[in-house]
């Protein structure tokens, strides 16, 4: 294939793809409505079969306990309505019907890079449904009833933190048998946990149990926060965390295979996707059954605990925490521990943390994540520099024995295996390693991938500026940068010495071209890294060619 093709078919596939994006943008699917335009009337609590159903098991007396109480009063005459709670992090709708949270917007996160909307991370709509529900199953609880869900009474209905440290929203609700039964949320500001504890008052004559569930509700919609475009894509479903196992994904396909159930001490469950995480925290000091499962075409993750019981005239309490903001590490480490692994690095965990925590402190020198980025690759650059210098001397020296190469070529071109004893008998005489340009290469490769993946997974990227790039998480809508980078890769490359094989020579001659198609729709900010990369390694490879020139120009005089 010669170079007019090649660049033919480059042209043309540039061109499709402006195509696509332009269709898309005429026709595609519309984003999700923002959060001051999502509809909340098409909410419907839940039926009783998408509730769990308490394990009675759980503790042994639980099965003694008498089924008193467990009459409601009529929900039907009650009106379900909804109510606005807002921090300084979080905007949060909850049902009374329930009292799930339907919806929950982050004001410092945009939707978009040109919107003042908060994104919306929970939301029930007609095209989409993401909720937290919460509530007591089980012998006596008000979720349990035949006459359907409880309807909380509630003070007010919109409740905002202002500058307050905290505030306690309360829903009341009273059963038949005269058990009063208060569900309370608790906001913190600058935190995006959600306190939830349900507080239950027996004045009845019988003993009272129940047992609190929590669990996320999901359908398989795409994830709003990734990207549409080429490249690696986000992990998109619930995870759970055990005793047996502190991180456990169990996908959409998962569940559709068969459904999971364990019984853990402690843990925690969580749906996630790119940049943005919900999660269930019951309360420690207990052992609780974790579990998915499937109904009307939604994917339910949640826990069970075991049963609360409350004797006639006494008071008991159970707590759990709802965590539902960005993947940002201390945040969710501050949350539950082993819920930072939601930010997820794969097996090179070990090698990305410590990069996530060194990008982290450069930001606080120099407040740009883009001179950031810049800043890491020389760092990691330097870091390696002894092993690229050594790769790159063993380069150095095959291009400095081009010609002898050539002349060998020539001679056994169409003798291959005499040719490839020539070249072994001159990698010998001049002591050349053919692989000690790979080598070092292969060796450095999981940290340049753990990088690779610290950039990807950092929500602090998202909708960040650099120059005139006005969210690093996004493409270059420009394409300056994937040009860049394979103008450096084509540079990087006529300085090492071809491959003696036409066929090798051709693939490598299309390399950046290949390499600059697919980064067109890469998020600039790995872009940025690659070219800072690349650029580091021309410069440091063109000291390096040049002082193996000199030493071969000093060997000549020496000789003559």
């Amino acid at each position: 294939m010669d170079v007019k093709r090649v660049i033919s078919f480059a042209a043309l596939a540039l061109i499709s793809y402006v195509l696509v994006l332009q269709w898309n943008e005429d026709y595609g699917s519309k984003p999700a409505a923002p959060a001051s335009q999502t509809s909340v009337s098409a909410y419907s609590s839940p039926a009783g079969d998408e509730l769990p159903t308490a394990d009675i098991t759980a503790t042994a007396q639980s099965a003694e306990l008498p089924a008193t109480g467990t009459e409601s009063t009529p929900t039907a005459a009650v009106k379900s309505r909804l109510i606005s709670i807002k921090t300084d992090v979080l905007d949060v709708l909850v049902d009374t019907t329930g009292g799930d949270i339907i919806q929950v917007a982050l004001p410092q996160y945009k939707a978009t890079i040109d919107s003042d909307v908060s994104f919306v991370l929970l939301e029930q709509t007609s095209n989409r449904t993401y909720v937290a529900q919460s509530g007591l199953v089980g012998p006596n609880g008000p979720d349990a009833a035949s006459s359907g869900r409880p309807v909380y009474a509630v003070e007010g209905a919109e409740f905002d933190l202002g500058a307050a440290d905290t505030l306690n929203v309360d829903l009341s609700f009273t059963d038949a048998a005269g058990v009063k039964v208060i569900k309370r949320y608790s906001f913190t500001q600058g935190s995006y946990q959600i306190g939830l504890e349900y507080i239950v008052d027996n004045q009845s004559q019988q003993s009272w149990s129940a047992n609190l569930f929590g669990q996320i509700k999901r359908d398989r919609s795409e994830d709003p926060a990734a990207t549409t475009d080429m490249g690696m894509q986000s992990y998109l479903g619930p995870i759970f965390s055990t005793a047996e196992n502190n991180y456990q994904k169990y996908d959409f396909d998962d569940i559709d295979d068969g459904a999971f159930k364990q019984r853990s001490a402690d843990g925690w469950v969580a749906m996630v996707q790119h940049y943005f995480i919900s999660a269930w925290i019951p309360a420690p000091g207990a052992e609780y059954t974790y579990s998915t499962r499937e109904q009307n075409g939604n994917y339910i993750a949640g826990f069970v605990s075991p049963a609360l019981t409350v004797a006639p005239g006494q008071q008991q309490s159970v707590k759990a925490t709802f965590f539902a903001g960005p993947k940002d590490q201390e945040q969710l480490a501050a949350a539950q521990e082993d819920l930072q692994l939601t930010v997820d690095y794969g097996w090179l965990w070990w090698i990305a943390s410590p990069l996530h925590s060194l990008l982290t402190w450069i930001h606080d020198l120099l407040g740009n994540w883009g001179l950031s980025i810049i800043a890491i690759t020389i760092l990691v650059k330097g870091a390696l520099f002894k092993l690229n210098a050594k790769a790159f001397k063993s380069m150095a020296n095959m291009r400095k024995f081009g010609p002898e190469m050539t002349r060998l070529k020539e001679l056994y071109g169409d003798d291959r295996q005499k040719m490839s004893q020539e070249m072994m008998a001159l990698y010998k005489k001049e002591k050349i390693n053919p692989l000690g340009g790979c080598l070092p290469m292969v060796a450095q490769m999981p940290i340049f991938i753990a990088l690779y993946w610290v950039l990807m997974e950092s929500v602090e990227l998202r909708q960040a500026d650099f120059l005139y790039l006005a969210d690093l998480s996004a493409k270059d809508p420009y394409f300056i940068l994937p040009i860049l980078m394979g103008v450096s890769m084509f540079i990087q490359q006529s300085l090492n010495p071809s491959p003696p094989d036409p066929m090798q020579a051709k693939i490598m001659k299309m390399l950046p071209i290949v390499f600059t198609f697919f980064f067109l729709w890469f998020p600039s900010g790995l872009t940025l890294y690659w070219v800072v990369n690349n650029i580091l390694s021309i410069a440091q490879q063109y000291v390096i060619n040049k002082q193996i020139e000199g030493d071969g120009k000093k060997e000549v005089k020496a000789s003559s």
